[in-house]
């Protein structure tokens, strides 16, 4: 408990850090049509893709999605969300999946890959580049805004 506590204060001070200068990103965060989710809040993002929340809003579980082949754009997406490097993030996740309290988001290898988990596995929750955004899937959280 305690380092997710102090995860949400290094997350806060290096969200206001890098506030200033933060990236224009083009990402936005998808799930399957039929997930009761219509919006998420920048922190409860950051909740799902940081491990101290399993679950949507409503209580159902989340899996969170990063992809695997793409290191800029997953970089892009820490960055943006939690102003980290994917080094920082990445140390992170091993030091939580160490301690076994929670998981890592699973990892597909491209934005098809993303897109076809999203429209099979309800509880998916993945980012993807706003032009890849078919009818298929529903954005509840676009980075740049």
């Amino acid at each position: 408990m305690q380092q997710l506590s102090s995860l949400k204060v290094l997350l806060l001070i290096g969200g206001l850090t890098f506030a200033s200068f933060a990236m224009s990103s083009d990402l936005v965060l998808v799930v399957h049509l039929n997930n009761p989710t219509s919006t998420l809040s920048r922190s409860q993002v950051i909740d799902l893709y940081m491990g101290k929340f399993v679950a949507f809003p409503d209580g159902s579980k989340a899996t969170p999605v990063d992809i695997e082949n793409d290191l800029e754009t997953r970089a892009e997406f820490y960055e943006s969300l939690v102003g980290m490097p994917l080094a920082r993030v990445n140390a992170y996740w091993s030091k939580v999946k160490f301690s076994g309290r929670a998981r890592p988001p699973i990892q597909k290898k491209n934005e098809q890959a993303i897109l076809d988990f999203i429209m099979e596995t309800e509880n998916a929750i993945a980012y993807i580049h706003k032009d890849k955004v078919t009818s298929d899937v529903k954005v509840v959280y676009r980075l740049n805004e």
